[in-house]
């Protein structure tokens, strides 16, 4: 039996006027998902436990099978095992956003415009983080480059301290964000000056581009500590993302990480590479299960953009599943899918929420005969609910 988990970020939502009550998920044209959910167990998941933040770091340890619970240090700390940032127990960790502030008046008036900086390019952003590294790095804090406008900053002995991430707060203004700790708020304060008339933020604001004009640090976290998921399991298995949030999962999990050609967490990432580099790690590398993640919907939910959001569920599925169907059907090999999004990112809100999140979960030698299509209300009324999220890869993997 081989197993693949196909997790589009922030896919649920909400019902939308514009699209006459439904959601995107309802609306889109996923028929090769739809194929699948007439002979699957369609039910919804809570992925985010009580009193926790509503983020894709909690929400994709649940969705692994470990309980945030007990396993969530932060998420910060986990990008930072992608990045082979080395952590002591005594490190903090912290996202370290490349973001659009508004420009004229006072650091603390500006307004939030883009958590991401119009998705800059990582070579753009090696160029800015390296400048800012110039000003800042010391024996206290240590920088690294991540992907696009995710990089990191290690604190030695620092202080966790809980910041509201950028994507939270997109169109307000900053005052009553910023960091309380003087040296944290100082180097943000600068690092606009620094970067607001950067030649390559003068040359994005040319082209009609968002500037990379201020660090945002979020995310606090400590060294994380996973156990092994073939050790908890007994399967050995492959992630398959673009962003250093997954793959520093994947590397506490001892998870193998496939690197895609092209694969960039944008509307744009390389859909038909990962469901290829899934494909090969079962067949070629002999791995049981695949992890895709998508981060696409995620995006187009941040930037509140109806259209691309319906895009990017409908490129999940001409564009990975339809390829998975195939390839499967093909080989004869029993397998089971799991396809879900890890939390809901509601175009109205442009932010997470906890919302429980519609699993659907196919298994080629147990067939079920359902009229359902793969959606949020559809899963509700199936009346299958799990209500500790980390329970699902037990169910996915076992039953």
């Amino acid at each position: 039996m081989k197993y693949i988990v196909v997790l589009g970020d922030g896919m649920a939502d909400e019902a939308i006027k514009e699209l006459d009550g439904k959601t995107p998920l309802e609306y889109a044209n996923i028929e090769h998902i739809n194929r699948l959910a007439k002979k699957s167990e369609l039910g919804l998941c809570k992925t985010i436990p009580d009193g926790m933040s509503p983020g894709s770091d909690t929400a994709n340890l649940s969705v692994l099978g470990y309980d945030p619970l007990k396993y969530y240090t932060g998420r910060s700390s986990l990008e930072a095992l992608s990045v082979g940032a080395h952590m002591r127990d005594s490190d903090i960790s912290f996202r370290c956003n490349l973001v659009t502030l508004s420009e004229g008046g006072n650091y603390e008036d500006k307004i939030i415009i883009d958590h991401s900086s119009g998705e800059i390019s990582t070579k753009e952003a090696e160029v800015l983080i390296n400048e800012v590294k110039k000003h800042f790095e010391n024996q206290e804090f240590n920088f690294y480059l991540g992907t696009s406008y995710r990089h990191l900053i290690i604190w030695d002995k620092g202080q966790l301290l809980d910041i509201t991430p950028p994507h939270d707060i997109l169109g307000r203004k900053i005052l009553e964000y910023l960091p309380a700790n003087h040296q944290l708020r100082k180097m943000m304060v600068e690092s606009y000056d620094i970067l607001n008339n950067h030649p390559i933020n003068i040359e994005r604001e040319k082209k009609g581009l968002n500037k990379a004009n201020s660090l945002w640090f979020w995310g606090a976290g400590t060294k994380p500590k996973l156990d092994s998921f073939e050790s908890k399991f007994g399967k050995k298995a492959t992630m398959i993302s673009a962003v250093d949030l997954l793959k520093g999962i994947a590397v506490g999990a001892n998870l193998d990480i496939v690197n895609v050609e092209g694969a960039n967490g944008s509307l744009n990432t390389n859909y038909e590479g990962k469901a290829r580099a899934a494909i090969k790690a079962l067949f070629e590398d002999g791995k049981d299960l695949v992890y895709i993640h998508v981060e696409a919907p995620d995006e187009m939910g941040h930037q509140g953009s109806l259209k691309d959001k319906i895009k990017a569920i409908e490129y999940i599925d001409e564009k990975i599943v339809k390829l998975l169907i195939n390839e499967l059907e093909s080989s004869r090999e029993p397998y089971k899918m799991l396809i879900m999004p890890d939390h809901p990112t509601p175009i109205s809100y442009r932010t997470h929420t906890s919302d429980p999140v519609p699993y659907l979960i196919y298994n080629s030698e147990k067939e079920l005969n359902k009229t359902w299509n793969y959606s949020e209300k559809q899963a509700k009324v199936s009346g299958n609910y799990i209500e500790e999220g980390y329970i699902l890869m037990k169910k996915f993997l076992t039953e």
